[in-house]
């Protein structure tokens, strides 16, 4: 389905944000890895932050068997997940038009369950490359108990909206002689270097960068 075509999905607000284009939907979701997702359960309306991520069109999430959202969503309750980067302030003449560069994306469905741990322990090989390419085959691969203790949850990105905020300063020109400086303040997120437990025992450094083209530190 096309990103941002129903009616939950249609941005209303700030429209011509609105970005169709199913690339910067997983663009997004796979620089962010970060979900708030949202479902009303015995508590009532609640948002819980999880670390997820994209396979093709599909979006995971996983936890432990005991979480209390896992059971709920696992049932297909209908959820929502959000995905947002902060890009930059907007740092205006006026305290009022003061704003950010940001890029965010929803997704609206429900999850079903990944049961078999053969496919639970592929998923969650390519969450660990999509983090550190190659760790995959370095690191201990998750065993039969640790994996049938571990809930796995899959949706399908089919309903999805998008909204981008590139503006420049936007100034009253009533303000525009107002002496104060006025421009963008980037923001960004930098990863590394690596910081070694004390008990480590590798001299060589591993090179994690192909997964953070323009986001690494001595980039």
């Amino acid at each position: 389905m096309t990103v941002g075509t129903t009616e939950r999905t249609r941005v209303r607000k700030g429209a011509h944000k609105a970005v169709k284009d199913q690339e910067a939907l997983y663009n997004i979701i796979d620089e962010s890895k970060l979900a708030h997702v949202a479902f009303n359960d015995k508590r009532g309306p609640t948002v819980i932050p999880m670390l997820a991520w994209r396979i093709g069109n599909n979006i995971y999430i996983h936890g432990a068997k005991n979480s209390q959202m896992l059971k709920h969503l696992k049932n297909g309750e209908p959820c929502s997940m959000t995905f947002s980067i902060l890009d930059a302030w907007v740092l205006a003449r006026s305290a009022f038009h003061h704003s950010a560069h940001y890029r965010c994306a929803m997704a609206f469905g429900r999850f079903s369950v990944v049961e078999d741990n053969g496919e639970k322990s592929i998923a969650l090989d390519a969450f660990l490359e999509q983090i550190a390419p190659g760790r995959s085959k370095e690191a201990r691969p998750g065993n039969e108990k640790e994996l049938t203790a571990t809930e796995m949850l899959v949706m399908p990105l089919d309903e999805t909206s998008v909204k981008i905020g590139r503006h420049g300063v936007n100034d009253d020109l009533a303000d525009m002689d107002i002496d104060v400086w006025a421009g963008i303040l980037p923001f960004r997120t930098v990863v590394g270097p690596l910081e070694p437990t004390s008990d480590n025992k590798i001299d060589e450094v591993p090179d994690y960068s192909s997964a953070y083209k323009g986001r690494w530190h001595d980039e």
